[in-house]
């Protein structure tokens, strides 16, 4: 392949993208060229100074077309599913960031936001950011395929979507911001699949966003759901988890505290 030379770390991430692969680790470099894992190091350093890769996580670099190359990355959504492929990790790429896929232009995130079983470290790559989010029961929300430039990257369903918003409003800009989105989102949720989503999560976030869902007009969307928290609600709980309830109105029929006047961002 390299006309009976010795090839060069170039030679390789150029192999790689005349593939189609935009992603490597740093094992593989090494293996390849036959050289230590110090020299394998120094050669990606030095296509890393001048742009042509990135390194987003120890050992796991990606390659960075020239169209990218003012982010000084790959987007999130391009190498994320082969970084969670490979740590096997189940993932999807959910609240806000998820709203975008599904229309909800007017709510960009600061950071891709990507649901995982456990917490990890944000990622910096270039002007890229990513955060992560912790949620117990991952592997049991409903996804979907969306494909972008390099494959395909799994998102949470809009229904889903939308009750990560409510279970993690403080990652989301607060209620008023989460309105927002469920406001232009709303109409594009099925209620037989709301409720099937609704079964992964907790029932006090389909109390909330049931109440939330009729507060934005998108109160057809939420009547199965009505019926869900009817079953499986036995107490009231709080709008806004981390603020006071005193003398909060009463949503009975979402079993909710009321303790927040929501004004939805446009």
């Amino acid at each position: 392949m390299y006309a009976n030379r010795v090839p060069h770390a170039r030679d390789l991430i150029v192999e790689l993208a005349a593939h189609g692969r935009y992603h490597f680790t740093s094992a593989e470099v090494q293996a390849a060229l036959g050289v230590s894992g110090a020299a394998a190091r120094r050669a990606l350093s030095r296509l890393a100074a001048k742009g042509e890769i990135a390194s987003p996580a120890r050992g796991f670099h990606v390659i960075v077309p020239p169209e990218y190359r003012r982010l000084g990355c790959l987007p999130a959504d391009q190498f994320i599913p082969s970084l969670m492929e490979h740590r096997t990790v189940p993932y999807y790429a959910g609240l806000l960031s998820a709203a975008q896929y599904h229309g909800s232009a007017h709510h960009r995130p600061q950071a891709f936001q990507v649901v995982l079983g456990r917490n990890r470290p944000p990622i910096a790559c270039g002007s890229v950011r990513v955060a992560f989010v912790a949620r117990r029961n991952v592997g049991e929300v409903p996804v979907q395929s969306f494909n972008t430039p390099r494959g395909t990257v799994l998102v949470s369903t809009v229904e889903a979507t939308a009750l990560d918003l409510v279970g993690y409003m403080h990652h989301a800009g607060g209620v008023d911001r989460v309105a927002g989105v469920l406001s232009e989102l709303g109409g594009d949720m099925d209620p037989e699949r709301l409720v099937v989503a609704a079964k992964s999560a907790p029932v006090l976030w389909a109390q909330r966003l049931g109440y939330l869902l009729e507060h934005v007009g998108a109160r057809d969307r939420a009547v199965l759901l009505k019926e869900h928290v009817r079953k499986g609600a036995r107490n009231f709980t709080k709008l806004i988890p981390s603020a006071s309830a005193d003398a909060a109105p009463r949503s009975r029929d979402w079993r909710l505290l009321v303790n927040a006047v929501v004004e939805p961002e446009a």
